[in-house]
């Protein structure tokens, strides 16, 4: 097994908290968008969120993401890259030789396979803690110890149903059992396998173009240009899934209005229209830019230092 390396998945780590941190604020305007209500477009939601939850709004259920996508990312550039090796000894008889693009895309899509198995509870627990209070519709909605309020559609404040990460888990646990923490991954997964193809893809060729020939290793600014544009393509032609994704994720929250995938999209193409399933995918090139860039940016160099030790 001399093609795996457990210093990518060290690098992941580091790169993961990083990345964690300077996008969270605009996942969370990009998830109130595509599941809330009352969010108009992407500005009035930052202006909202500031307005009633002041800058903490913008980074709640911060602490679990940190904690989980680290260790997420972690699994994601360590399978990535030890793929990588592992196709090119089957392949070439050698896990140093270059991939080729065929080789690349089998890599990138068997990560973004593996990655819903961690990724989806981790993006649940995130989308509750960040839908916690957003307004939600009366009709339909069962109160606890009250029945159920029907025939309208008042808006009202929901009140925060988990006290943190650990009782969020706990109460999906409970009510839902061990498939509630994957309410979802059937549109996750439709998201990362192509996504993640778009994502590994455009930066390993964007890297090298920017790379000088002449040159061994790429420079920093090329890894960081090329890193925040492969996150930015990869985000918008992953909107319409994610969209799919999160509604499915913040449904189960009050009530249940989806029975699945399928049943989401119809639903939420009579409600809203086409355009639905573009909601929030500015704020999705905006954030992919800074985020994936740090995150690449970081993983490279962490990747170089750990391996000069």
């Amino acid at each position: 097994m001399s093609f795996l390396q457990l210093d990518d998945f060290l690098a992941g780590w580091i790169a993961g908290a990083s990345s964690v941190i300077v996008g969270h604020p605009l996942d969370t305007v990009k998830t109130r968008l595509q599941a809330g209500k009352g969010c108009k477009n992407a500005l009035h939601c930052i202006v909202s969120i500031y307005k009633k939850e002041t800058v903490a709004g913008f980074f709640k259920g911060l602490s679990f993401p940190l904690a989980s996508i680290t260790l997420y990312n972690s699994v994601v550039f360590g399978f990535f890259s030890n793929s990588q090796r592992f196709i090119s000894e089957l392949r070439y008889g050698d896990g140093k030789h270059q991939c080729g693009m065929l080789d690349l895309t089998v890599a990138s899509m068997l990560t973004g396979l593996v990655s819903v198995s961690l990724g989806a509870p981790v993006e649940l627990v995130k989308i509750r803690l960040q839908m916690q209070t957003q307004p939600v519709l009366a009709q339909n909605l069962t109160l606890a110890g009250n029945g159920s309020v029907s025939g309208r559609s008042v808006g009202l404040q929901s009140q925060s149903m988990y006290r943190g990460p650990l009782h969020c888990i706990s109460s999906i646990l409970q009510a839902e059992g061990i498939q509630g923490l994957y309410r979802g991954a059937g549109a996750m997964i439709l998201r990362d396998v192509p996504g993640y193809a778009l994502y590994f893809i455009p930066y390993t060729l964007l890297r090298d173009c920017l790379t000088p020939s002449n040159n061994s290793s790429p420079h920093p600014s090329s890894i960081w240009l090329a890193g925040g544009l492969a996150g930015s393509i990869s985000w918008v032609t992953a909107t319409p899934a994610d969209v799919v994704k999160s509604r499915l994720q913040a449904d189960t929250m009050h009530h249940r209005k989806y029975k699945g995938i399928i049943h989401c999209i119809l639903q939420s193409y009579k409600t809203d229209g086409l355009q639905v399933f573009f909601r929030g995918a500015a704020v999705s090139v905006i954030r992919g830019f800074p985020m994936s860039a740090t995150m690449f940016l970081i993983y490279e160099l962490s990747l170089k230092f750990l391996r000069s030790l």
